[in-house]
């Protein structure tokens, strides 16, 4: 090796060294049975810290930040309870109280706000943290609104409303100021506001029929498609997001489909159940099966490593996270974050 090569070298492991230091990426994990978020090293898979949680949480997401993580607490659609945590001192701060908004369940965060679904209420609700408070709200009129996606920049937000068996597109048609109306479904016509005035800001939900019992869902890495399973009939609902229109769906007798997720690649899905030991894998492209992977008596959330290497599955009734490698398409080890482990999450700061 020439002095050249080897001083290359030297400058591309120094500068590698500098970008891990500079992001920690942990995994978080809810025990429903134990009432804690367990903090994760996702490398030694040695628990960091667990720090306590209410009764019933269900899903967790982090701040963009990463120094933050919020709970939902579900019990069965009556609560009004997200716990909040703080990340770095790995304690609890003061809850959040959602009222009027009851049953918060699925969670993402983008724009710097935190998103969640009401169940209860059949809406969403957008919390600032910077204020404390719940900004605003929105109705899907659908019955157990549970799982929530919201895109980077906040235009675009999708939920699945698992007992009226719909899918739920929300698109903000806010107008900017000065410039002309968006484009309306049908050619509808939008008039600008006038000079000087406020524009206003209107969603337009349109809701797509799937099936009951479609809980689980994601939306493909490049924002074409969505996929949803259904418990109750194991089948997959593919909506296309352009026209807002189920285009497909596969028989995958996946029977009490419980999460469904893209790797990074957006080649192959992921769907875990409750009522399977099996996870089931599938080719994007062709809408078959590739593999199904034992893993135990079931399994509920899915976490993808952001290289596609990995996948985290929360296997609920075996008390473990299991991990998957991606590439051979077998578990490789499980980590114990406690009873009864469902939704996980990525933290990076």
């Amino acid at each position: 090796m020439n002095k050249i090569a080897a001083h290359l070298m030297l400058l591309l492991f120094f500068y590698s060294s500098i970008s891990c230091m500079a992001q920690q990426r942990t995994l978080l994990a809810l025990s429903k049975a134990d009432h804690t978020l367990a903090i994760v090293d996702p490398v030694s898979f040695k628990i960091i810290a667990k720090v306590p949680v209410g009764n019933d949480p269900h899903e967790v997401i982090a701040s963009s930040d990463g120094k933050t993580a919020y709970v939902s607490i579900l019990q069965g659609g009556r609560s009004h309870e997200i716990d909040v945590i703080d990340l770095v001192a790995q304690k609890r701060l003061p809850d959040i109280d959602t009222r009027p908004l009851i049953g918060p369940h699925g969670l993402d965060f983008a724009k710097g706000k935190m998103w969640f679904s009401a169940e209860g209420s059949k809406s969403f609700g957008v919390y600032d943290p910077a204020s404390s408070k719940t900004e605003w709200s929105l109705g899907t009129g659908q019955d157990r609104t549970h799982m929530i996606f919201v895109t980077p920049d906040a235009k675009r937000v999708y939920t699945t409303n698992v007992n009226a068996g719909t899918v739920s597109i929300f698109v903000d048609t806010l107008l900017p100021m000065g410039g002309p109306p968006p484009p309306q479904p049908g050619g509808a016509n939008v008039s600008a506001p006038p000079p000087g005035m406020q524009p206003r800001s209107q969603w337009m939900h349109t809701v797509v029929a799937v099936a009951r019992g479609c809980e689980g869902f994601d939306v493909s890495p490049d924002g074409k498609e969505l996929w949803t399973a259904s418990s109750d009939d194991g089948m997959i609902y593919i909506v296309d997001l352009a026209t807002k229109k189920m285009i497909s769906t596969i028989d995958a007798k996946t029977f009490g489909a419980n999460r469904v997720k893209f790797t990074p690649d957006g080649k192959k899905i992921v769907v875990s159940t409750l009522r399977s030991g099996d996870l089931f894998v599938f080719d994007v492209a062709s809408h078959k099966e590739i593999k199904r992977i034992n893993i135990g008596h079931g399994a509920a959330g899915i976490l993808m490593d952001p290289d596609g290497s990995r996948a985290f599955i929360g296997c609920t009734p075996d008390n473990y996270v299991a991990v998957i490698d991606l590439k051979k398409l077998e578990m490789i080890n499980h980590i114990d974050v406690g009873g009864g482990p469902d939704g996980l999450a990525w933290a990076v700061r």
